[in-house]
């Protein structure tokens, strides 16, 4: 018996199922990680893996990178928790700023699934309007306001996807069609106590789906010409796609923006930010109530500064690299599969990727239905036996990092290779 299995079995013992997070389980049992550096992970049986899972986007400079790194042991000398102001939360939040030209003000928080909610808030407050509108697939967080079960058609009424959701919560939520702004548009018409739209630019939960045409331009019009915030969740994107996020890659000015993951790249910090209008209304100073312990502590604090600093500093090598990468990974993967004709299509950009086994287009969550989930755990299963770790659902995305090299690229490839033929046989 491995020691992770090992672990495992003493984990269910006093860990509901095993795991802090459904996502981390799979079959048989998932392995327990040691320790990483850079581009790797090592588990508790010492094999070495090339990680493409990055803490689900997290890390977008590697595993234990060394600014970042200095940046805290330094911190740790000065202190871990205060809950009083301090200097570094002002730089942080002007390099925030700095980067997202939509942001005007910014509120610390610790996750992304706080951020959202913290959004949503003041979306009503803003508005005093009820009402959020949601696309299908998107996910923002583990609350009930979002936790919705997204049905075909036209905007509904939400469902709870959780025992103990409150559906009288989730009514409030209202799930349209990604990729469709016909259907953004009529149900808005339909409903007048709309607070706010909130939107992942691109689906990042859902395996990776990306927005068509002028999709986006399309919703950010809509919300405009109806006076309703739109909210961009960039928990994802924040950073990974260009260091001001998908806004400023799709060249869009929402209302109200969330940051989390590569924003600490590995550290639990997260950011909701805006226009000064909408912020000023967060307690004290204006009447919707936010509040955390841990929000802006100096650690998480000192770990994004230096993360915002080196993504800065390098990227215009950053992101040349990535999307290099990124091609040529697709590209070999995609050259593979054709040859040995395996249905499949392959949604990429920047520095994230998928592979769905479907000859149908994914472009938004039913599409995305259409993917053979047994395949891909065949192939996930014996790119883990090849020393390759992406996360084990077919509705997660392959993250690269700075980290990665043309050796781990070249050693990807060839395990993608024998996973391949696997799904083939």
């Amino acid at each position: 018996m491995s020691n992770s299995q090992k672990l495992f079995n003493d984990a269910k013992k006093v860990i509901p199922s095993g795991v802090n997070s459904p996502v981390r389980y799979f079959e048989p049992y998932p392995f327990f990680t040691k320790k990483s550096h850079g581009a790797y992970i090592w588990d508790e049986d010492k094999n070495k893996y090339i990680d493409f899972c990055n803490g689900y986007g997290a890390l977008l400079l590697g595993h234990r990178r060394k600014e970042i790194l200095n940046a805290v042991s330094k911190q740790l000398t000065q202190g871990t928790l205060f809950c009083t102001p301090t200097e570094s939360e002002i730089e942080l939040s002007k390099l925030i700023i700095g980067n997202f030209p939509s942001i005007e003000k910014v509120r610390l928080v610790n996750t992304g699934g706080e951020a959202t909610m913290t959004a949503i808030r003041l979306a009503r407050g803003f508005t005093k309007k009820k009402k959020i509108i949601k696309f299908e697939g998107c996910y923002h967080g583990a609350h009930d306001s979002v936790l919705v079960k997204a049905g075909s058609g036209s905007a509904h009424n939400g469902i709870s996807v959780s025992d103990g959701g409150l559906d009288e919560v989730s009514k409030n939520t209202l799930v349209v069609q990604y990729n469709n702004a016909e259907d953004l548009e009529k149900t808005i018409t339909k409903n007048k106590d709309i607070a706010g739209v909130i939107i992942e630019p691109i689906l990042a939960n859902m395996g990776l789906i990306l927005p068509e045409n002028n999709f986006l331009s399309d919703v950010r019009k809509i919300t405009k010409e109806n006076d309703i915030p739109l909210i961009f969740d960039e928990v994802v994107t924040g950073f990974r796609i260009a260091p001001g996020g998908a806004q400023q890659h799709f060249r869009i000015k929402p209302d109200i923006t969330t940051l989390a993951k590569a924003l600490g790249n590995g550290f639990t910090v997260a950011a909701v930010g805006g226009q000064k209008e909408i912020m000023d209304l967060l307690s004290p100073g204006g009447k919707v109530y936010q509040a955390s312990t841990y929000a802006g502590n100096p650690i998480s604090v000192s770990a994004a500064i230096a993360s915002i600093k080196t993504i800065n500093k390098i990227k215009n090598k950053l992101y040349p690299k990535l999307e290099r990468y990124n091609a040529l990974l697709t590209h070999s993967i995609d050259n593979m599969a054709t040859d040995m004709k395996i249905p499949h299509q392959i949604n990429f950009t920047s520095s994230m990727f998928q592979i769905f086994f479907t000859n149908k287009p994914v472009i938004d969550y039913k599409t995305s239905k259409n993917a053979d989930t047994k395949k891909f755990k065949k192939m996930f299963s014996t790119l883990l036996k090849n020393k390759v770790f992406i996360a084990p659902s077919q509705f997660e995305v392959i993250f690269l990092s700075d980290a990665h090299t043309q050796t781990d690229l070249n050693h990807t490839v060839d395990a993608f290779d024998v996973a391949l033929k696997s799904v083939k046989n």
